[in-house]
């Protein structure tokens, strides 16, 4: 306080030290000037300060502008109207100043709470779980609009959510008989402002915010309509997620039993009558008894095969399965996944394509020995026989490209995204070919636990080309 009064004295002292040493001026002139100050210390330092400034300003153009100089006594009588005049002049432009200043700050916090407001409701947008939001938004509030502590009662849990240290007002009970009210309540003693959270006419509970600066009464109704709107949309998208899984598993129900009614039935029908004719005692020679049982063998091994690919799917979508990655030649992958496929690959010539040194990819063998017999084994099922199968790797920036191509009809547009969720099968093969529509699922899940992904490129009536990444070895 004191270095601003010295400051506009010596501010004015200036003026007239210039004005009758250095430069001499007409009253006119140095009215004007000190006028010109006034208004300068009324923007920069506030009311009080002018007023006080203005008298000062008056004295020193009596004394040294208006004659007779040197002495306060004034000896015209428009020479008192224009001492009047200046200072009445120079309190109202103070006073006018004071007010544009007064609405220049007001202006500027309102845009500072409405920055805050938006960087608010940007952090409500983070969160879809109510429980998580809860947490939240004590801790979001304090951040963002300052405090010593913030709290929030929802109605619906009967629960508190607060962050930093207890507050007196800010208990459960406090805030529990705040929640029925429709405006914000403002404790200037505690510094404690109370906020009913409602979404319209309905209470969805309060939030009480301690030793924060003081907020604007439209920003805490504002703080309270986000807070409410963060909530029902949590609430819904936690809605909506469970009716979409309700929605999945249903279907994956309805799916698992029509898989089990056209894969799990054949092998069970062969099964059934071979060991009924067995039990039957009809008489059979020697190849009749091995053929029956070479059936049941054969069916019993699908039904197993069947079986572990559903709990394996199951597994890898729990994320229970853990990889052994350790740098390998993909050839040698593909070499034993080659010779397990064997059978599967009877009448068909496969053609691998590798170049020479190759370097090693960072894979769990035993995995990626599964990606592969299932992509040969699909080709195989779904290309005419006879057709050939190629299978190549190359280098791509830092990762190890490897495709398998077939000669089959193709895959179309449509379903060349879906031919990879659980028990789909592509519309016009489903009834022609045998299989449960989990390979390629499978072969999806065990590619994102390495970090990569499966990709398929197809064309109508030529064939389709499956290829998957794996990381070079370092």
């Amino acid at each position: 306080m004191a270095s601003r009064v010295a400051g506009s004295l010596a501010l004015v002292g200036l003026v007239v030290l210039v004005f009758t040493e250095v430069v001499h001026v007409n009253p006119t002139t140095a009215a004007l000037t000190l006028l010109l100050v006034v208004l300068v210390v009324s923007a920069s330092w506030g009311l009080w300060h002018a007023v006080f400034l203005s008298f000062v300003a008056a004295l020193l153009f009596n004394f040294f502008f208006l004659p007779p100089t040197g002495t306060f006594t004034i000896a015209d009588t428009q020479n008192w109207v224009a001492l009047f005049a200046f200072l009445v002049t120079a309190v109202i432009a103070s006073q006018l100043s004071e007010r544009a200043r007064k609405q220049a700050l007001e202006s500027d916090h309102q845009r500072q709470e409405v920055e805050k407001l938006y960087e608010f409701s940007q952090q409500l947008l983070v969160s879809e779980n109510v429980v998580e939001l809860l947490n939240s938004i004590p801790k979001q509030i304090m951040d963002t609009f300052g405090g010593t502590a913030a709290a929030m009662y929802l109605a619906g849990r009967d629960q508190v959510y607060r962050s930093g240290s207890e507050v007196q007002g800010l208990d459960l009970e406090g805030l529990k008989a705040a929640c029925g009210r429709t405006e914000p309540t403002i404790d200037h003693e505690r510094a404690v402002c109370i906020v009913p959270v409602r979404m319209g006419v309905r209470p969805l509970g309060t939030l009480g915010i301690a030793g924060g600066a003081a907020l604007l009464r439209e920003t805490l109704e504002a703080i309270g309509s986000l807070v409410a709107i963060a909530i029902e949309r949590a609430g819904a998208v936690e809605k909506l997620g469970r009716t979409e899984a309700a929605r999945q598993s249903e279907r994956l129900r309805s799916a698992l039993l029509d898989s089990v009614t056209h894969d799990f039935r054949t092998p069970l029908t062969s099964i059934k009558a071979s060991v009924t004719s067995l039990l039957s005692g009809f008489e059979s020679g020697q190849a009749e008894r091995k053929e029956l049982l070479t059936v049941i063998d054969e069916e019993a091994d699908r039904l197993d095969r069947l079986v572990g690919e559903a709990v394996e799917m199951a597994k890898l979508d729990a994320h229970e399965v853990r990889l052994n990655l350790e740098p390998h030649q993909i050839g040698e992958v593909i070499e034993e996944a080659l010779g397990e496929s064997k059978h599967a690959l009877a009448g068909h010539k496969v053609e691998v394509r590798l170049p020479e040194r190759l370097p090693a990819a960072m894979l769990d063998a035993s995995r990626i020995k599964e990606v592969l017999r299932h992509l040969l084994e699909n080709a195989a099922k779904y290309s005419p026989a006879g057709s050939p199968i190629f299978i190549s790797s190359e280098v791509k920036g830092d990762r190890l490209i490897t495709n398998v191509a077939d000669r089959g009809p193709g895959i179309e547009d449509l379903e060349r995204s879906m031919i990879f969720d659980k028990f789909y099968r592509g519309q016009g093969q489903r009834y022609r070919v045998q299989g449960t529509g989990m390979g390629l699922a499978i072969v999806k899940a065990i590619m994102e636990a390495h970090g990569g992904r499966i990709e398929v490129t197809s064309q109508l009536g030529q064939g389709s080309v499956f290829s998957f990444g794996l990381p070079l070895a370092k």
